[in-house]
């Protein structure tokens, strides 16, 4: 049997980006409909063309190698933004899966998936960069002091971006806060 490992990435039911230090190399057609872009507004650009900001990017950027040192991979739901089309600057939640090929330099070369979520999971109130962070981190389960020691903020900081959160989607508890941002509410 023939395979057809190129059309298999083109076709594959996810965003898929190739890249070598952040910047894209190659992506697959799911991925330029995804972000509202063709081939040649991605091939070649550093993935910060994706993101609501390029604080966002950076504190990514940082967040990741050290995992992606320790095991090989990555994955989280964070708040990415439509490149152009009818969506140009939309922002929406989307989970992203990456995978180093070196390990020892996981920026150098690696395969990035995405999923939008956004059907599932839209985005309903404008929120801060910081919110986002703070929101990706919630819908992890995670503590305000793990979420403060990967943010690198203190425990108290990141009280106060759950509080915020809480009125922006008026939520009573955390149980809800973390309810309304996966459904949508």
């Amino acid at each position: 049997m023939d395979f057809d490992y190129r059309l298999a990435f083109d076709l594959a039911p996810v965003g898929l980006a190739l890249s070598r230090n952040r910047t894209m190399v190659d992506c697959n057609q799911r991925l330029c409909e995804m972000f509202g872009a063709d081939r040649t507004q991605l091939i070649g650009q550093s993935f910060q063309v994706l993101y609501p900001s390029a604080d966002e990017y950076e504190r990514t950027g940082a967040r990741i190698s050290p995992i992606i040192n320790r095991n090989g991979t990555y994955a989280d739901d964070r708040i990415m933004k439509r490149l152009d089309g009818r969506f140009k600057g939309e922002t929406f939640w989307c989970h992203v899966t990456g995978r180093a090929l070196n390990r020892d330099a996981p920026h150098e070369a690696g395969i990035w998936s995405f999923e939008d979520l956004s059907a599932n999971r839209p985005v309903k109130a404008e929120l801060t960069p910081r919110e986002r962070e703070v929101a990706a981190h919630l819908m992890q389960g995670l503590t305000s002091k793990h979420i403060g020691k990967t943010l690198e903020i203190s425990h108290r900081t990141v009280e106060i971006y759950r509080a915020r959160l809480m009125r922006k989607y008026k939520a009573s508890t955390t149980a809800d806060l973390v309810h309304k941002l996966m459904s949508g509410g």
